[in-house]
C-alpha cells in the first residue's frame, strides 16, 4: 500500500497550483492560478480561484436556490474554467463535511452538492470557501504536454493562498513563496 501512495505522490499533480506563464498561448488562462483538484491516468480537472465573475454574485445563486441571503452578498463567485460553465462547485476547508466530496488534500475538499449551498446559507457550512462556476479540465497527457511547452508552472499548494490572500494578489504571491517572479518568468520548465 506504501509504495502505491508514493507512486500517487510523483505521479500526481492533485493539491498543487497550477500557474500559467507569461508565455501562456491560451488568453483564457492569463494571470491564473489554478487548484488541481484530480490528476491521473484518465486527465486532470483543476479550478481557477482568482478570477472572480464580474457578472454574477453569490447572493444571485443563493436565490436561485431559494436561499437565505443574509451576510452573503460580498461573497465573489469565481470562474473555475471553461468546461461546464453552469456547474457550480464549492471548494472549502476541511473543518466542515458533506457525504458527496472529493477530498483534495487532507485541508481542502471540493463539492457539487447542494447540502454545502443549504449549510452556507443557513450559517452552518464551512467558514472559509469558494463557490466556483465550470472548472479546467485536460484528457490524457494532454496537461503534462501543456507543461513541457511552457504555458504552465506547477508549485506546491497553500490553503492560506487559496483562502486568504486576496485575488488580485494570489498569481504573483503564490510564486513569489517559491522564490519566483512569475511576471519575468521564462527559463525554466516543469515543477518548482
Amino acid at each position: 500500500m506504501q509504495e502505491h501512495e508514493e507512486n500517487r505522490v510523483i505521479d500526481s499533480l492533485t493539491g498543487s497550483f497550477l500557474l500559467s506563464t507569461p508565455q501562456m498561448p491560451d488568453p483564457r488562462f492569463a494571470e491564473q492560478v489554478i487548484y488541481i483538484c484530480a490528476h491521473g491516468h484518465e486527465g486532470a480537472m483543476g479550478v481557477a480561484i482568482n478570477k472572480p465573475n464580474p457578472e454574477l454574485t453569490f447572493e444571485e445563486v443563493l436565490l436561485s436556490h431559494n436561499l437565505p441571503v443574509s451576510g452573503k452578498s460580498n461573497i465573489p463567485v469565481y470562474e473555475g474554467g471553461p468546461v461546464e460553465r453552469s456547474a457550480g462547485f464549492v471548494l472549502y476547508r476541511s473543518d466542515y463535511s458533506t457525504e458527496q466530496q472529493l477530498e483534495v488534500s487532507p485541508s481542502v475538499y471540493l463539492s457539487r452538492e447542494n447540502k454545502v449551498l443549504r449549510d452556507i446559507a443557513n450559517q452552518c457550512g464551512p467558514e472559509k470557501f469558494l463557490f466556483i462556476v465550470g472548472y479546467a479540465g485536460w484528457g490524457p497527457g494532454q496537461l503534462e504536454r501543456e507543461l513541457v511547452s511552457q504555458g504552465w508552472l506547477t508549485i506546491p499548494a497553500q490553503d492560506s493562498i487559496i483562502f486568504d490572500v486576496p485575488d488580485a494578489l494570489k498569481w504573483q504571491r503564490a510564486a513569489s513563496l517559491y522564490g519566483i517572479n512569475i511576471s519575468t518568468y521564462q527559463d525554466f520548465v516543469g515543477n518548482a
